[in-house]
């Protein structure tokens, strides 16, 4: 097996076409040229970019190595562009190249890039198989749900649910007709965008307050600027469910390599016992179904009401990767504190700032 050969990338738009293309192999809106692109811009600050390539035996690039210095005190931290906000990272290539890049990167890590000292590999895909091709241990596992929709359509889905399930998905919808004049609206328009971007935000904050840092300074920025992006290709999900003209529940997402992608959300608390978000999210599982993708992944997080819609958990491994004495002893205490609870690692991360 050859060995990758590795190159340097001076910038992101030298990488563009080559990225876009390895993006729509690798089939994750997280692993896109404009998911990185606005992420540098808005959360990237003065760091120092490492973007590199690989190229393959017959010449062609197979992969992105998206890489940054995350941090320089106490250690030298390299990480991928785009954590933080992406529900999920990895080199950027298609399934058949994985081993390849991670060769490539594990290269670049020994031989390429100078003085790092801790290489934090976040939220890899759990069914891909990056800790065993890169060869490091799995300091964290979180949740990460999916309905596989295996060609089913609404009603063989409900079907396949419990009865308590399927009275409540048709009930609640029924309810808010009766009660209201119910309106479903997915945004296709660029100039009520920011409008737009701006209720989902509210009714977010509305719902989930100091408790959710998803759309905070400088991130707010940074997902308008890709929802603006992700509309022009034709990639946004952003719907708003109406009650009498009034916008009660909104849902963000993105549909990318055949997925439906939830990512965000925010309802009136107010109407809480009209069910509001569980009847736009039914209302998204449906359209999707309809739309014939073949699979809606709920993403980060294992919270209850995503088990009731999904029907496996690929879940998400971070791996981190060392060198040097200090570098070893930082994973030690990184996987240490992955053991404490989580209200512990919030005041910790809190205290850090």
């Amino acid at each position: 097996m050859s060995d990758p050969i590795v190159e340097p990338v001076a910038d992101l738009e030298a990488a563009r076409d080559d990225w876009t293309r390895l993006a729509d192999a690798a089939g994750s809106p997280f692993s896109t040229w404009e998911w990185a692109s606005a992420w540098w811009r808005h959360l990237g600050g003065d760091r120092e970019l490492l973007l590199r390539r690989c190229r393959a035996p017959d010449g062609r690039i197979s992969a992105i190595l998206p890489l940054y210095l995350a941090a320089e005190r106490p250690l030298r931290v390299v990480r991928f562009v785009g954590h933080g906000p992406a529900d999920q990272l990895a080199p950027v290539c298609a399934p058949e190249d994985r081993d390849h890049a991670a060769r490539g990167l594990l290269a670049e890590l020994s031989d390429g890039l100078a003085g790092w000292q801790a290489m934090i590999a976040d939220r890899l895909p759990g069914e891909q198989g990056w800790p065993a091709l890169l060869g490091g241990p799995v300091l964290d596992r979180k949740p990460s749900p999916a309905l596989i929709t295996e060609g089913r359509d609404w009603e063989e889905f409900l079907r396949s649910r419990s009865r308590n399930f399927r009275e409540q998905a048709r009930r609640r919808e029924r309810k808010l007709a009766s009660s209201y004049d119910l309106r479903y609206r997915l945004v296709d328009d660029p100039e009520r965008l920011p409008a737009d971007f701006d209720t989902l935000m509210r009714l977010h904050h509305a719902r989930w307050g100091e408790d959710s840092r998803a759309f905070r300074p400088p991130r707010d920025a940074f997902h308008r600027d890709f929802a603006a992006a992700a509309l022009e290709r034709g990639w946004l999900r952003l719907w708003l469910l109406e009650l009498d003209g009034r916008v009660a529940a909104a849902w963000l997402g993105y549909r990318f390599g055949g997925i439906e992608w939830y990512y965000q959300a925010g309802r009136d608390p107010a109407l809480e016992r009209d069910a509001v978000g569980f009847v736009l999210m039914a209302h998204t599982v449906r359209a999707a179904l309809d739309d014939g993708v073949t699979e809606y992944r709920l993403l980060l997080g294992g919270e209850a009401y995503k088990d009731r819609f999904a029907t496996a958990d690929h879940g998400l491994e971070t791996v981190v990767l060392a060198r040097g004495a200090r570098g070893r002893a930082a994973r030690a205490a990184t996987s240490a504190a992955a053991r404490m609870p989580a209200g512990i690692r919030r005041r910790l991360r809190d205290l850090a700032g």
